[in-house]
């Protein structure tokens, strides 16, 4: 048996930060960009993000309070999500920071922003892979008593896929190459895959 640090999170984990981010991590980031009603664009990083199902493709994001990005859900319908890579590394940390109501994302972190084909929303112009989203659900959060929380999750259907082409190796998409960038447990801290980390496991047969 080993040695344990037990704790319940609701009592304090009495460590010197709380522990569950970095163990349930490294995330991908949900780089959210989407479109006001009056026109604003917005972008903003969600680490807490994962694809949920497949047929038909769904993601997920959890905002911890209602931010802008939310509010532009709700008025239009729909967002794109756009891949973090090493490169756009600092672009994206630039457009965590918090701003007021109408200040476009995209200007302040240098960025350009192109249409979405199927929907009406902005996406991220130089990154390799963008998804666009239609709204299926945003819901408030409760803990298991029930109780509400801070955190909203986001349910989207990915309705279209741009893929950058000098990802695509025999018709599957490079990861290790896309230099893709991850969110680790504490403030500064990132992962960037890279083929070094990869391994093959099959499942085993049913």
């Amino acid at each position: 048996m080993h040695d344990t640090h037990f704790y319940e999170p609701r009592a304090g984990h009495g460590l010197t930060r709380d522990p569950l981010r970095a163990i349930l991590g490294p995330r991908p980031i949900g780089w959210i960009s989407s479109r006001s009603a009056a026109g604003v664009a917005n972008l903003a990083p969600y680490s807490f993000f994962s694809m949920l199902c497949d047929k038909p493709p769904i993601i997920g994001f959890s905002s911890i309070g209602e931010k802008d990005s939310l509010a532009n859900i709700r008025e239009t319908g729909v967002f794109a999500c756009n891949l973090v890579t090493r490169r756009h590394a600092e672009a994206m940390n630039i457009s965590s920071r918090p701003a007021p109501p109408g200040i476009d994302e995209f200007e302040e972190a240098g960025l350009k922003s192109a249409d979405c084909t199927i929907i009406d929303c902005p996406r991220v112009a130089e990154t390799p892979v963008a998804l666009e989203c239609r709204l299926i659900d945003i819901r408030g959060l409760t803990d298991a008593a029930g109780s509400r929380t801070s955190a909203w999750l986001t349910l989207g259907e990915i309705v279209g896929v741009h893929i950058d082409r000098t990802l695509l190796r025999d018709g599957l998409f490079d990861t290790a190459s896309a230099g893709i960038v991850l969110r680790a447990g504490y403030a500064a801290d990132y992962f960037e895959i890279g083929s070094t980390a990869a391994f093959t496991m099959k499942r085993p047969a049913g």
